[in-house]
């Protein structure tokens, strides 16, 4: 069962706000987004620069989502116990303090370099505390927009993700080649500092006004509901494809088709902003439309379609890799399985906190995300295994395999229209519930 949110109706009663609030979600997610899908593009620089293996810098990467995907879910049930602006708040400062001290502590230099257990605590670290951001930026959503808008609202939020990855691979790269990762974390610091300020300045609880009626008796936890867990389940299984470019993409076309750092960039940098205009498309064409459910489908199915043919052109121009027709081609090919793999996430983080209920979007959200860093995690450490058991075309139509596989987990149709006279579409909302 769906529930609308337990807060007033803030779109109407605090129209300008609710803007700031979303600013503040996107300033949040694209700083962590920058430091979680932007340190992956500097792949080749930190195996050079830590004297790293293929899989050593898997595991370090991987290890970034891994504490993301172990804490998701606590930051979720605090979230939804103590409110979004205590928890992000906390979560961002700690982050600034990580990232800062792996700045000056984690970096190597001319006379020393760090063991890889130091880069890999770090960069666990940095995960388990930037993980705050998903879960409480989301109930802010859920709580100041209304359910026609919030499809909108959520993928414009979540445009923070490939925004602030895209800002990450323009110039995270640049950094580490130029003036080493002492800079990079530096940089990524500055960005999570910012945040936790704007975030001081704007996020607020939209309040309970005078005069509301009763509401319905308390949800059920989220950790309850089998169909939240297969949404979470979902989503975390359709963003693997998504993570096998995100953190291997670069090394690929470096050592496959022997790509040079502008393509790399270029690459990456297209990957990102093509999701964010998919995102706020496809949030926007879904809240006119009501077809979230569909539209996920589709765009499994598509990603699916997009993987293979990426798989069959890496086979195809193995032969001649570094010719003009050849980068171009599955440069190309690479960038349109990136953007389809991400333009649906706004749309299934809206369905999955509508069908839990804002008052425990926190919780459902920290579940997702949960699933989605596990994969984070869990992807990088497998490609370098199947790359070296069997080839890289194998690697992509393994990632595109995902998206078949999760198909099953998503519900084929739309739930029935709600009762006239709910702002929200539904007839009444839940009151929170402590976990």
């Amino acid at each position: 069962m769906s529930f609308s949110s337990p807060f007033p109706s803030p779109a109407h009663a605090r129209p300008s706000h609710r803007w700031k609030v979303l600013s503040v979600g996107v300033a949040a997610n694209a700083a962590f987004s920058a430091a979680a899908a932007g340190l992956p593009t500097t792949a080749i620089f930190m195996r050079a620069g830590y004297r790293l293996v293929n899989a050593e810098l898997g595991l370090a990467l991987g290890l970034l989502g891994l504490g993301v995907a172990l804490f998701e879910l606590p930051w979720g049930l605090l979230t939804d116990r103590f409110g979004d602006r205590p928890v992000l708040l906390t979560g961002l400062a700690a982050t600034t303090a990580a990232l800062a001290w792996m700045s000056g502590w984690a970096v190597p230099t001319d006379g020393a370099v760090p063991s890889l257990w130091l880069l890999a605590a770090g960069l666990m670290l940095v995960g388990v505390l930037g993980g705050s951001v998903n879960g409480a930026s989301g109930r802010a959503v859920m709580a100041w927009f209304d359910e026609g808008e919030r499809g909108l609202a959520m993928s414009i939020r979540q445009t923070a993700v490939p925004l602030g990855g895209g800002l990450g691979a323009l110039a995270l790269p640049w950094l580490a080649a130029h003036a080493g990762f002492g800079a990079v974390y530096g940089v990524l610091a500055l960005m999570c500092g910012t945040a936790a300020l704007l975030g001081a300045c704007w996020l607020r609880d939209p309040g309970q006004p005078r005069g509301v009626a009763p509401q319905c008796p308390s949800a059920s936890s989220p950790l309850r509901d089998p169909g939240v867990w297969r949404a979470a389940l979902a989503i975390g299984i359709m963003c693997s494809p998504q993570f096998a470019i995100l953190t291997f993409a670069t090394v690929f076309l470096n050592d496959y088709i022997h790509a040079s750092l502008g393509v790399l960039t270029a690459v990456m940098v297209v990957v990102q902003l093509g999701a964010m205009v998919a995102r706020i498309a496809s949030g926007r064409w879904t809240d006119r439309r009501g077809n979230r459910r569909a539209y996920l489908r589709a765009c499994a199915a598509l990603s699916f379609v997009l993987y293979a043919a990426l798989a069959l052109a890496a086979w195809t121009v193995r032969a001649a890799p570094d010719t003009a027709g050849a980068v171009f081609a599955t440069a190309a090919l690479l960038t349109a399985a990136g953007v389809c793999a991400s333009a649906w996430h706004g749309v299934a983080y809206t369905e999955l906190a509508t069908q839990a209920g804002a008052a425990r979007a926190g919780t459902a959200l920290g579940m997702a995300n949960s699933c989605v860093y596990l994969g984070l995690f869990l992807t990088p450490l497998a490609i370098p295994h199947i790359v070296a058991a069997s080839s890289w075309p194998a690697a992509w139509l393994v990632a595109g395999a995902c998206m078949l596989a999760a198909l099953p987990l998503l519900p084929r149709a739309n739930p029935k229209p709600a009762m006239a006279g709910s702002r929200s579409g539904i007839p009444c909302a839940a009151t929170p519930e402590k976990p």
